[in-house]
């Protein structure tokens, strides 16, 4: 493993976690999680439809996807789990001891991989069922977030950069810091080959339902942005796809929050922003925004027709009765 994510200390990451996580000291407390009421967008969600508080003490909230029997699984950093929901609400661990699992998806064995940040190993690998723990990559530099499973098995994963590396840690950048990057590993490679570089803050990564346009939010932009995947799995150039509302400026600079992705059916992308669930058109046209009481980290399809959108973020978590439906070709 190079740089010095070999020594990130897990104590760190869950005090003051990268940006669009939970809370650093010195912060102030998120406001309380309610029900909130989702506008109409056409062909997505009716008018009036609340987006429904299931709980909001979680250790952290990222990573959901949906399970094969329609629930939905999530990652909770503080406790250092996987955690499930059921139909009906109903919280139960899925997996202990989840060496800092972040994000979640599941290969075409049926699998589930994660991206690993973990004290003793940093890594993109499968994390259950028992017994078929393995390393897929991890000869990456920094911290990787999150990730997606093309249907052949490539991994594609984004290393937000410097400055999430340092809000992680609590520090300044180090003085070499390394590159924000979007990485790919062939299946079966074993190997992270750097894809894209030259996005700010690359955070939530999605493939389109055709497989053939890879999505990245960029937390530090003002565009969601978009690259065309090649037959080899390298993309082409980077373009801006959307321009995400409710961008504002920090000391650092822009600040959409983008962090989360998902897309339904129809190629619809979903984005999970400071100001909530932005939907845009999968021409990149702004569709409109589920509002919610505390700025959302990811979220994924999930139930049995998988028509019920969850959202979680900032140790709580929603759901949304969707008339759009999520992509069923992959878990999310």
């Amino acid at each position: 493993m190079k740089v010095a994510v070999a020594v990130f200390l897990l104590g760190a990451m869950w005090a003051a976690p990268v940006v669009g996580q939970g809370r650093g000291q010195g912060q102030a407390p998120p406001p309380p999680a309610v029900d909130t009421v989702a506008p109409d967008i056409p062909g997505v969600v009716k008018a009036g439809t609340k987006a429904i508080v299931i709980k909001d003490d979680f250790q952290g909230t990222e990573g959901p996807i949906a399970l094969p029997d329609g629930t939905l699984a999530f990652t909770e950093g503080g406790a250092n789990r996987i955690t499930r929901i059921d139909r009906d609400g109903k919280v139960s661990a899925y997996l202990e001891n989840s060496n800092g699992s972040n994000a979640l998806a599941f290969d075409s064995k049926g699998r589930m991989v994660s991206v690993q940040r973990g004290p003793a190993h940093v890594q993109i690998g499968v994390i259950g069922p028992k017994g078929a723990e393995a390393t897929l990559a991890d000869d990456f530099d920094g911290n990787p977030n999150d990730l997606v499973l093309a249907k052949n098995d490539g991994v594609y994963f984004t290393v937000p950069g410097p400055l999430s590396e340092a809000q992680a840690r609590g520090k300044a950048p180090s003085a070499t810091p390394f590159a924000a990057a979007v990485y790919y590993i062939a299946p079966t490679s074993g190997r992270a080959v750097k894809v894209a570089e030259g996005i700010t803050n690359p955070n939530g990564i999605q493939l389109s339902p055709d497989e053939k346009t890879l999505y990245v939010n960029d937390t530090r932009g003002e565009y969601l942005i978009a690259m065309d995947v090649r037959p080899n799995g390298t993309l082409g150039p980077k373009r801006n796809f959307a321009r995400y509302e409710g961008v504002q400026r920090d000391a650092q600079g822009i600040a959409s929050g983008a962090d989360g992705l998902a897309v339904d059916t129809e190629g619809r992308v979903y984005a999970a922003t400071t100001i909530g669930v932005q939907v845009f058109s999968p021409q990149g046209q702004h569709l409109g925004t589920i509002p919610l009481s505390r700025p959302p980290q990811n979220l994924a399809f999930a139930g049995p027709d998988k028509k019920t959108l969850y959202i979680v973020g900032r140790n709580a978590a929603w759901k949304v009765q969707m008339l759009s439906m999520g992509h069923k070709g992959r878990a999310k």
